[in-house]
């Protein structure tokens, strides 16, 4: 959280805009990590948590533009005490369901009263719009049990290519208004 809101602020003053709209944090449960670790037969050891579960913590971006997005993760990576363990790319190359977002898969130091422990953290990075359709496709898909998901998913399907124009055009927006007031 604190390397995203110091680059923030760090566009605010290179560019005179802010590119983070929000940024959530969340810690896995220790229910959670735990199933996941039975669900991948995974011993449970802090080794293996550290080495391989790579979501216990995660930090999610939300920014207004597509250009943003790769603006900050670009700018996280280039930092030398990130180390990138995985890129997923769905703003490029979207889930068949339309999912759109940059996924990051960093070690960054944790520092505990007696050590530093560089440990992985998810990063997702997505548009504002990216994220209102997420958060709607996961309530219909995961908590509903509706006999009517299947047509719902086509028409979330087709939301999220709008989506997708509808930030281009934003983006195009933002571009053609910032050069005529230069």
């Amino acid at each position: 959280r604190t390397k995203f809101e110091v680059l923030d602020v760090e566009f605010n003053v290179r560019y005179s805009r802010n590119p983070i709209n929000a940024i959530h944090t969340r810690l896995k449960s220790n229910q959670s990590i735990l199933e996941k670790m039975q669900r991948r037969r995974i011993p449970f050891s802090l080794e293996n948590l550290e080495t391989r579960i790579q979501d216990v913590a995660g930090v999610r971006v939300i920014c207004s533009y597509v250009d943003d997005i790769y603006r900050l993760s670009e700018a996280l990576l280039r930092q030398d005490d990130v180390k990138l363990i995985a890129q997923k790319d769905y703003i490029q190359q979207p889930k068949p369901n339309g999912y759109r977002s940059l996924h990051l898969i960093v070690r960054v130091p944790v520092f505990f009263a007696d050590q530093r422990r560089d440990l992985p953290v998810e990063v997702q990075i997505r548009t504002i719009a990216m994220d209102f359709w997420a958060s709607l496709e996961h309530r219909i898909r995961y908590k509903n049990d509706s006999p009517e998901v299947q047509r719902l998913a086509e028409e979330l399907k087709e939301c999220a290519d709008i989506i997708a124009r509808t930030d281009v055009k934003m983006q195009e927006l933002r571009e053609r208004i910032s050069a005529n007031l230069s």
